[in-house]
């Protein structure tokens, strides 16, 4: 059995990590004039596809106010347009339509990093990892939905 007094704390260097990503995130919007929040929505938008504004606020942890004004930033910018839903037109839906011209360029630094770290893995580490961010983020989501809720 592996001694894992020998491993570093789990818990701090996950932290550490979950900052990192955070701190590169914030440089990465504020290096494309966006604000971490802009960058963050055109992230869910690429991700999950179209939705209405109150799904990206729930989704951003925004209220109403805030959301409308995130929407209307990206839309001015040429990053999303609203549309009419096509089951209810009396809805809009907030389409991605565009990206930071700069994004690629400035997140392509970090991404050759990474996959040159992924690269040196063997491949059932690779398989451990993806299933566990996988999960990971299932668990994030439903411990931030609870936590909206109240629950």
């Amino acid at each position: 059995m592996p001694n894992t007094s020998d491993r570093p704390d789990a818990g701090r260097l996950y932290r550490r990590y979950l900052s990192a990503v955070m701190l590169h995130g914030h440089a990465a919007a504020k290096a494309c004039g966006l604000g971490a929040t802009d960058l963050y929505a055109l992230n869910i938008l690429e991700l999950a596809g179209p939705m209405t504004p109150g799904e990206l606020g729930t989704r951003t942890g925004l209220t109403t106010g805030p959301t409308t004004r995130l929407i209307d930033r990206l839309e001015q910018a040429g990053y999303v347009r609203r549309a009419p839903d096509p089951d209810d037109r009396r809805k809009v839906i907030v389409e991605p339509v565009g990206k930071p011209a700069q994004l690629d360029q400035v997140m392509d630094p970090v991404r050759r990093k990474i996959g040159d770290i992924l690269a040196d893995c063997p491949p059932e580490h690779l398989d451990a990892l993806f299933d566990y961010f996988d999960r990971a983020a299932q668990a994030y989501q439903e411990a931030a939905e609870r936590l909206r809720s109240g629950s």
